[in-house]
């Protein structure tokens, strides 16, 4: 049975995120006809995975764990909803955090996350990742501010947001999407470019500390039963 939804994706109309070939934006913004602005960011995660990054979702769960995730940026998480699993799954589960981006004060968030195949056609997600062009992906739909429009199902209306990694030989390729201004009358004037610059240098900062403790933590917790490399 086919799920119904009532707010559906816009994002995956901004370019064929599931080919690594590069997109004519990679890192950047750039505003669409209907006026939303598209946030793209491209990441190198040294020594990290694709299955890495999935699991990382499935573990952090406090402030002191976001911080470390960004230090500057990143001040409060008010926890995960209960169709979080600890160390199992976040498909469906919603999630509560204060940050900043960069010179922006600090915002409460709120985001859903979805599996894939709710997000991109099944046989296209498939294919990408036997190809290996795709070892995760990361969906969520997203809101900010102290009051987050919510639609039936739970999911913020503000925006979308995607996270797509391919491993390398060096590690993992990240690449980051976001769609804001989606439930705005007049997003030009509701989500204005620095706030979108701004969003692109806090993506690239957070990952780019993320993947310098990621490995570490991933094998010093056992995740996925995968022991560590021995350096020597």
């Amino acid at each position: 049975m086919t799920q119904h939804i009532e707010f559906p994706w816009s994002i995956t109309n901004t370019g064929d995120l599931l080919d690594p070939f590069p997109l004519h934006l990679e890192t950047g913004i750039t505003r669409l006809e209907d006026g939303c602005l598209l946030v793209a960011a491209r990441t190198e995660l040294h020594g990290c995975s694709g299955r890495m990054l999935d699991w990382w979702f499935t573990f952090f769960e406090t402030t002191q764990h976001i911080k470390w995730w960004h230090p500057h940026d990143h001040v409060a998480h008010h926890g995960w909803n209960s169709a979080w699993k600890k160390g199992k799954s976040y498909y469906g589960a919603s999630i509560e955090a204060v940050e900043s981006l960069g010179d922006i004060a600090p915002v409460k968030a709120k985001l859903k996350f979805h599996d894939p195949k709710e997000v991109f056609d099944p046989a296209q997600l498939q294919l990408a990742k036997n190809s290996g062009a795709l070892s995760a992906a990361i969906c969520a739909r997203i809101g900010f501010g102290e009051h987050v429009q919510l639609d039936p199902q739970g999911d913020p209306l503000d925006g979308e947001m995607l996270h797509l990694t391919r491993d390398t030989p060096t590690g993992c390729v990240l690449r980051s999407r976001f769609l804001l201004g989606r439930n705005s009358l007049d997003p030009v004037r509701d989500v204005p470019d620095v706030l979108g610059l701004n969003l692109l240098r806090h993506c690239y900062s957070e990952f780019t500390y993320l993947s310098r403790f990621l490995p570490s933590l991933y094998y010093g917790e056992h995740a996925n039963g995968e022991k560590a490399p021995l350096p020597w």
